[in-house]
This record gives structure tokens, sequence and C-alpha cells, in this order.
């Protein structure tokens, strides 16, 4: 095994990521590796074009954008920090489907270890990104570190 150079880390933009950012960058300074942090923006309400009956449709997009703005901004603030401190970080915005955008990017930068959530936060991000990770785990050509964070108490 010639070890772990270059560590991705998958950011969802939900309020636990932190904690798998935290990981990577843990990780990273063990082992002298390269760190990676992709932020998967795809639409899960990609409906604008529908007409919904649905009166509150615009404010849950709005409500789901902002908390994915706020958790973007902790996640870069740390990443910044780490970055001043000379940690080699790279980081990348991707949109479209996660699944394929993750897979393109661990097999183009030759990624040894992926870190993500084995959770999302809640029940929301749950039904939209839970049943990725299972595709995903099944096609990736490198070890994957799934990180525990289980749901707290509703807010």
């Amino acid at each position: 095994m010639e070890g772990i150079k270059r560590i991705l880390v998958v950011c969802r933009s939900t309020k636990h990521c932190d904690i798998a950012v935290l990981y990577g960058i843990d990780l990273a300074k063990q082992w002298g590796a390269k760190l990676y942090a992709v932020h998967v923006l795809d639409d899960p309400f990609g409906l604008d074009a529908w007409s919904l009956p649905v009166v509150s449709w615009k404010e849950i997009q709005e409500e789901y954008k902002h908390m994915q703005s706020e958790a973007r901004a902790d996640l870069d603030q740390i990443i910044e920090e780490e970055k001043s401190k000379g940690l080699p970080i790279e980081v990348s915005v991707e949109d479209g489907d996660a699944d394929e955008k993750i897979l393109d990017f661990v097999k183009e930068n030759k990624i040894d270890l992926l870190v993500m959530l084995a959770h999302e936060e809640g029940r929301l991000e749950h039904l939209l990104f839970g049943r990725s990770i299972d595709k995903i785990v099944r096609k990736l050509p490198c070890s994957v570190l799934l990180v525990k964070q289980e749901p707290g108490p509703a807010e």
C-alpha cells in the first residue's frame, strides 16, 4: 500500500458537514495528504417550471437555500483557517447530480479516501441525500469513511 495521499470530503452544505470536514482535516494532517473539499449543489426542488398548487413551495425552497448558504459559510471559514496554516486544500463547487459528480471527481483526481456523513442533518436531508450514499459506496474505486452524526432533536 502506497498510503493515502489524496482525501476528498464531500460537503452537502448541511448543518453537520463541518464534522466530516474536520475528520478530513485531521486525517490529512496525520498522513501528510492533500485535502479536497467538494460542495455538491444539486437542487432537490428542481421544479421551478412546474405549476404546483403548493402555496408554500417557494418558502420551502428559500429555507433550504438559506440553510445551505449558512452551512457553506461555516465550512468555508474552517477551510480557510486551515489553508492559512499551510494545509493544502483544494475547494470545488459541483452543480448537478451528486452521485455522478462525486464519482467523476474521485476518478479525475485519483482520490484515495472519500470522507462523508453517514447520515445527514435530519429527515429532509436524509430523504434528499440518504439513498445516494449506497450508490456512491458501491461504485467508488477508493476507500470510504462514513462519519456518523445522528440527527439531534427537532428544534
